[in-house]
């Protein structure tokens, strides 16, 4: 499975599912497909690395079975290394780790990989690009948090921004952004970079397949 390797230099749009409504999730994925949406963001939250808990592996799986769109992990929990094999067996195309709580990144990242998931970092937004320089041949995605993790809903970080410049001119890799990105901040965050815009409280806000067509318009019309 590849998604980020074969993104090329297309920039597109994907929900997150913690903004939408859990009793008919299948439903609010497609309807944000119907307005352009071309991946799908999964936050699996543990109420240990972040002050939230949310949804697994069997969820997930759930999802997959459901829906046409390839589906992006992001497991803000400790000991990642537990679930590792649950996501991928659940069918997920690829699962990003938060550096700061992984003891031994480059085992996750392989393990990842050799279960055939595309291997990711998520940045903090005070963790450094520079953590992450030994783990590069190991990675296919960065995704930087442009908010603190754990919730929707929160304010849009501005320095992020430059951060994103930062990982595009040291790695070369495709960049995800995840947090406060609206039809205002998604083209600043493509002008830095990125490729990958995730978008939950936005998009969930209003009828998702209006809002996922605005945010992409917006961004389509700032390149």
């Amino acid at each position: 499975m590849a998604f980020f390797r074969e993104l090329g230099d297309r920039v597109v749009g994907a929900p997150s599912i913690l903004s939408a409504d859990f009793a008919h999730l299948a439903d609010e994925v497609y309807r944000a497909e119907q307005g352009g949406a071309k991946l799908v963001h999964f936050d699996a939250m543990d109420n240990h690395f972040v002050p939230n808990l949310t949804v697994g592996p069997m969820v997930a799986a759930s999802l997959v079975r459901a829906v046409n769109l390839p589906i992006d992990a992001h497991l803000m929990v400790e000991n990642p290394d537990n679930l590792i094999q649950p996501f991928i067996e659940a069918g997920v195309t690829s699962i990003s780790v938060q550096p700061e709580v992984v003891r031994h990144l480059h085992r996750v990242l392989v393990m990842i990989q050799d279960g055939g998931c595309e291997a990711g970092v998520a940045l903090n937004p005070t963790t450094p690009p520079e953590a992450i320089e030994w783990a590069l041949p190991y990675l296919d995605y960065v995704l930087v948090m442009s908010v603190d993790p754990g919730f929707g809903g929160q304010s849009f970080i501005p320095e992020m921004a430059d951060k994103v410049r930062r990982v595009r001119e040291m790695y070369g890799l495709p960049v995800e952004v995840d947090g406060g990105i609206s039809p205002e901040t998604a083209p600043i965050m493509v002008e830095a970079g990125a490729q990958v815009l995730v978008a939950g409280s936005a998009v969930y806000k209003g009828d998702p397949t209006t809002e996922m067509r605005r945010i992409i318009e917006s961004f389509h019309k700032a390149r």
